[in-house]
């Protein structure tokens, strides 16, 4: 490992969200800024890097995906990378804040997504889910409208902040059904009239529904799009979490 890849690792014992940085700047930065390190990160089924990111006198830590990196699927097209980008810019429009900010760039392998690294305190959600009940209810919710097949244990962090984050989207807004998720404490619970009452203000808010066409162009199919608002009406008519008894309904490995 060269010294400059050292220096990268070093980086990921102390690095969280930059202090200070909002949203908008941490976006500037994975923009505009220079890649100047990647590391193999060791575990998935996909090449996943952790890479460095300077912009003039600042930097961060990102989490790039890139598309030539992506073993293929039987379910899902290729540009996994896509969801991503996807995933995050449907939860800034819900106003839930959970995804790292996240965009799609080029990189050292080529077109990907690139999003900011969060430094866990606890990256396993049975550690924290006791003490953080509304937080996880607000993911397992934006799992069900997203379609989302693979929520793992490991993809709830609790940041060094308190802030409770939940990454790896790519397997998101399929049209079939496949919803695979360890987050079933909530089951056959009614939804909380708050979050209901966001997801139902996103719904008839015409600019954001906008918005939310035009931020999917390119990332999403039609059709996805089309399911995507068909989930959220359908949680709005009937806002109770879903229910299973399917071992199939929990992702492999749960971590």
């Amino acid at each position: 490992m060269s010294s400059r890849e050292r220096h990268l690792w070093d980086d990921l014992e102390t690095a969280g969200r930059p202090r200070g940085w909002s949203v908008e700047h941490a976006l500037a930065v994975l923009n505009s800024g220079d890649i100047t390190a990647a590391e193999l990160i060791p575990w998935g089924s996909n090449y996943t890097f952790a890479v460095r990111v300077e912009c003039e006198a600042e930097a961060c830590l990102g989490v790039y995906k890139p598309l030539r990196g992506e073993a293929p699927l039987w379910d899902f097209p290729n540009g996994l990378y896509k969801r991503e980008y996807a995933a995050y810019a449907l939860c800034a429009l819900l106003g839930w804040g959970f995804v790292p900010p996240t965009i799609v760039r080029d990189g050292p392998h080529g077109l990907g997504s690139l999003q900011l690294y969060v430094q866990p305190e606890q990256a396993d959600y049975l550690s924290f889910r006791e003490q953080h009940v509304a937080e996880l209810q607000r993911i397992c919710l934006f799992d069900v409208i997203a379609n989302n097949a693979d929520r793992k244990a490991g993809h709830c962090l609790k940041g060094l902040d308190g802030h409770i984050w939940g990454i790896d989207h790519g397997l998101t807004f399929n049209v079939q059904p496949k919803l695979r998720t360890v987050i079933w404490d909530f089951s056959g619970e009614r939804v909380p009239e708050a979050l209901e009452d966001e997801l139902l203000d996103f719904r008839t808010d015409s600019a954001r529904i906008r918005e939310l066409y035009r931020c999917m162009d390119g990332y999403l199919y039609k059709e996805e799009l089309a399911m995507l608002l068909k989930r959220i009406d359908a949680v709005l008519a009937h806002p109770v979490f879903p229910a299973t008894s399917s071992r199939r309904a929990y992702p492999w490995p749960l971590y």
